[in-house]
């Protein structure tokens, strides 16, 4: 049974192969759009494979999350980042701490897309 609780398999092959994921999550008031992103921690052996001209993949990556919101006005131009507000950050050392974080902060793993199928800013 999946309780919204494990990352679909697309998802975490992205992110064991140290792609960014977001999820829009509801602002905190009108007129806001809110964002939470997943950035994969890079290592040495990633740097040597990216210089060899291959993508590494590793179920033992640590993860920086953050979640941001922004003026709904400002959000598909230049400055974006004007009157966006950080809501929180948290660093999880592994998968299994980075679905308790998103369990805390409310984000269910089905949620997050590519960047490139969100209209997150960044």
């Amino acid at each position: 049974m999946n309780d919204g609780s494990s990352w679909p398999a697309d998802k975490l092959s992205a992110l064991r192969l140290g792609r960014r994921l977001v999820a829009e999550v509801p602002a905190s008031r009108p007129g806001r759009r809110a964002f939470v992103d997943v950035r994969p921690k890079k290592s040495d052996p990633d740097a040597q494979a990216q210089g060899e001209g291959w993508v590494r993949s590793d179920a033992e990556r640590s993860f920086h999350l953050e979640h941001w919101e922004y003026e709904r006005e400002r959000i598909a131009g230049f400055d974006y980042d004007i009157g966006a507000v950080l809501v929180g950050s948290a660093d999880a050392t592994d998968e299994s701490e980075l679905i308790t974080v998103l369990n805390v902060w409310g984000v269910r793993p089905g949620l997050f897309v590519y960047p490139w199928e969100s209209e997150d800013p960044k």
